[in-house]
C-alpha cells in the first residue's frame, strides 16, 4: 500500500460501541512485566522483525506523511498477517499511552518472565551470563535507556523486581527503541533474595554506588558470569541490596557534579564489563 492510499476502509474503521482495545481499564492493570503496547516507528519495526513474539494489532494515523518506515510497516503486516488498522488522529491519540508514538501504536503479546535460573543456564550462543538487576528504577525513560544500552552491550538477561519499579511501559518500549525484542527477563518478587540465589549458582554481583572507594576500572568484571545492579534514581542501592553484592563499585568522577543520572551511570557499568569480557 502506498503512503498515498493511508485511508480507513470500511473494513478497517474502529468499532462504535464497546470498550477500547487498549483503553484505560486495560492499561491500569499492572500484572507481570507488561510490554504489551509498543509506541514509535522503531520499536514497531523491531517488533515485526524480530518475531521474538506475537504482534495481535497495529493501529496507523491514516494522514501521515510518507515515510520509508511506515511503508516498512505495512508490508510487514501484510508479510505476517498481521491486522494493520488505518485511523483517525484522534483515535490512534486514545489507543496511545504517549505522546511520542510517532503515528503509530502495536498491540502485543506480554513479555515473557522467565525462571532466573534458566536467565543464568541459558544463556545465548553459550555464554557466559551477563545480567543486568535494576533495583528500584522507577523513571519509565532511565528504564528504556537502559535496556537499549543492556541489548547493544550483549548484556544476556535482566532481572526486574516485581515492586517499586517501572514495568516495561509504552514509554519504556518508546525509549528503549526495540530493544526489548531480543532481551530475557526475570521478574522477581525481591532483588536481594535474586542476589542471593544468582551468587548461589556462581554469579558474580557488583553493584553501582557513587560513595563506593573501589573504581569500576580496578574491579575484573569479565572472567565470571556477573550481575551489575543500578540502584533506583533517588536513593540509589538498597542497605540490603548492598550487602548482598559481592562488591560495589563506583565510577570515579572528575567534575564538580555528584552524580550521573542512572541510566548513564549503568551504561557506563555496562560497556566497561563489555569490554573487559572481549579480552
Amino acid at each position: 500500500m502506498s503512503p498515498a492510499s493511508r485511508r480507513p476502509s470500511p473494513r478497517q474503521r474502529p468499532p462504535q460501541g464497546g470498550a477500547r482495545p487498549g483503553g484505560p481499564a486495560q492499561r491500569r492493570r499492572a500484572d507481570g512485566l507488561g510490554g504489551d503496547q509498543v509506541e514509535g516507528r522503531h520499536a514497531i519495526l523491531e517488533l515485526l522483525v524480530a518475531q521474538t513474539r506475537p504482534a495481535v494489532r497495529v493501529f496507523m494515523a491514516a494522514d501521515l506523511d510518507p515515510a520509508p518506515e511506515l511503508d516498512r510497516i505495512e508490508q510487514l503486516c501484510r508479510e505476517r498477517r498481521v491486522p494493520l488498522d488505518m485511523v483517525s488522529r484522534a483515535r490512534l491519540s486514545r489507543e496511545a499511552a504517549t505522546e511520542s508514538h510517532q503515528g503509530v501504536v502495536a498491540k502485543a503479546r506480554a513479555l515473557k518472565s522467565l525462571d532466573l535460573e534458566d536467565l543464568v543456564t541459558a544463556s545465548p550462543k553459550g555464554v557466559p551470563a551477563f545480567l543486568l538487576v535494576v533495583d528500584g528504577i522507577t523513571d519509565p525513560h532511565n528504564l528504556g535507556s537502559l535496556l537499549r544500552s543492556a541489548e547493544c552491550a550483549g548484556v544476556t538477561g535482566i532481572v526486574v523486581p516485581k515492586h517499586r519499579a517501572a514495568r516495561i511501559t509504552p514509554t519504556v518500549t518508546k525509549v528503549a527503541a526495540g530493544a526489548i525484542e531480543h532481551l530475557r527477563f526475570s521478574q522477581v518478587a525481591g532483588v536481594p533474595t535474586a542476589i542471593d540465589q544468582l551468587k548461589r549458582m556462581g554469579v558474580l554481583v557488583v553493584g553501582l554506588a557513587g560513595e563506593s572507594r573501589t573504581s569500576l576500572y580496578e574491579t575484573d568484571l569479565g572472567s565470571a558470569p556477573i550481575a551489575l545492579v543500578i540502584g533506583s534514581e533517588d536513593s540509589g542501592l538498597a542497605q540490603l541490596t548492598r550487602k548482598r553484592c559481592n562488591a560495589v563499585c563506583s565510577i570515579p568522577m572528575r567534575g564538580s557534579s555528584e552524580s550521573l543520572n542512572a541510566s548513564v551511570a549503568g551504561a557506563i557499568a555496562i560497556f566497561e564489563t563489555a569490554r573487559q569480557r572481549r579480552r
